[in-house]
């Protein structure tokens, strides 16, 4: 059976003193100003999901629920590093309890917890899930990884490194094998938009990892946008090292390259963080385009932005089958945290001040500027 996240209840967590978020099962969209918590939103369900599937056994022993206990904790350190768990608690004076709620639309996988501000390595369950995960989730950061690939992960567990770990963790899924098999003309048709967007291939070299790119012949233009090379072919002679190519197109071609392996290709979950970064407005179309594309294939899908002009892309779009769903975050006053409004359209999230500055700058710009 297919799984969705349907809402995230959290109290002290952070930047929100209460806050609870109704997802859709397709598209989900943060929007909000710098420092309102909008990828502290996109961690926190991505830390608790990873933990999920991940797990092994059922979680009804005692010795399964200390272990779930400290597996939480150790994500959420080794996602958002904090020096120790309790500073995730919003800052009040005297101890406080953060608590955390995920529903799912299968209730077994339903998961609650909380930590006060002097907690510093396990949670408290208050809702144990039964059941986990079958999709692992995938977190995109704003930094592309591709050159970083799979080398990264075995640095990152044998050494003490000060990364967050979602980047160990999409390095660990860039190192996934390509589908193969029935799937891959699903896989193909996800892909051929990329591919056109970027201009060429994301081509793996099998024996080592590394990524290469490789531009699209003139004749063709409908290759796919990834491409694994038998171990005795050499890359470098047709195409580019991944760290010669324009940041916006590696940051294309890792999901690209999620699609291929299966990882974004059904039943699974999407945290994007501002997917915009680094891309001119031709690609952020293709971004809107892929997004959209990944929800109707059955992916959940949860980004974070400011840009304009991306949410007016994705408004423009025909909705995913599954829905979308917006949430304005809201500087309030100290005491009352980022206020979350929400609803199924842009109109519906109250004013954002990032947007409205946008909007402001253009007005002017027509107003103001003569065309020579």
């Amino acid at each position: 059976m297919q799984q969705f996240l349907q809402s995230l209840e959290l109290k002290n967590f952070t930047a929100f003193a209460e806050a609870r978020l109704d997802f859709a099962k397709g598209l989900n969209v943060l929007v909000g100003e710098n420092a309102t918590g909008k990828t502290h939103l996109l961690k926190l369900p991505y830390a608790v999901m990873a933990v999920s599937s991940s797990a092994r056994k059922a979680a009804n022993s005692p010795e399964a629920k200390v272990a779930l206990n400290r597996a939480i904790a150790s994500k959420l350190v080794g996602v958002f590093r904090p020096e120790r768990l309790g500073r995730l608690a919003r800052r009040r004076m005297g101890r406080v309890r953060a608590e955390v709620g995920l529903t799912f639309t299968a209730g077994a996988l339903n998961v609650a917890f909380s930590f006060s501000t002097d907690s510093a390595s396990e949670v408290t369950l208050k809702t144990t899930p039964t059941e986990f995960l079958e999709a692992t989730p995938a977190f995109i950061p704003t930094r592309e990884l591709l050159t970083l690939g799979p080398q990264f992960v075995s640095v990152y567990d044998q050494h003490y490194l000060d990364f967050e770990e979602t980047w160990r963790d999409t390095c660990a899924l860039l190192g996934v094998p390509l589908q193969r098999g029935p799937k891959e003309a699903r896989v193909a048709k996800l892909l051929r938009p990329l591919g056109e967007a970027m201009g060429g291939t994301i081509v793996v070299d099998r024996p080592t990892g590394r990524f290469y790119f490789k531009e699209a012949r003139a004749a063709s233009g409908t290759e796919s946008a990834i491409e694994a090379i038998a171990p005795a072919e050499s890359p470098a002679a047709a195409a580019l090292e991944i760290p010669l190519l324009a940041e916006g197109l590696r940051k294309l071609g890792m999901i690209a390259y999620l699609i291929a392996n299966g990882t974004l290709l059904e039943n699974g979950f999407l945290f994007w963080d501002e997917p915009e970064a680094n891309l001119n407005p031709k690609l952020i179309r293709a971004v809107a385009r892929a997004v959209v594309s990944l929800c109707d294939a059955g992916i959940q899908v949860f980004i974070a932005t400011h840009s304009l002009f991306l949410l007016r892309e994705l408004e423009m779009l025909e909705p995913p089958r599954n829905g979308r769903r917006y949430f304005g975050l809201e500087l309030g006053a100290t005491a009352a945290g980022t206020r979350v409004h929400q609803g199924d359209s842009i109109s519906e999230i109250g004013d954002i001040l990032s947007l409205k500055e946008e909007i402001r700058q253009a007005d002017e710009y027509l107003t103001e500027i003569k065309p020579r």
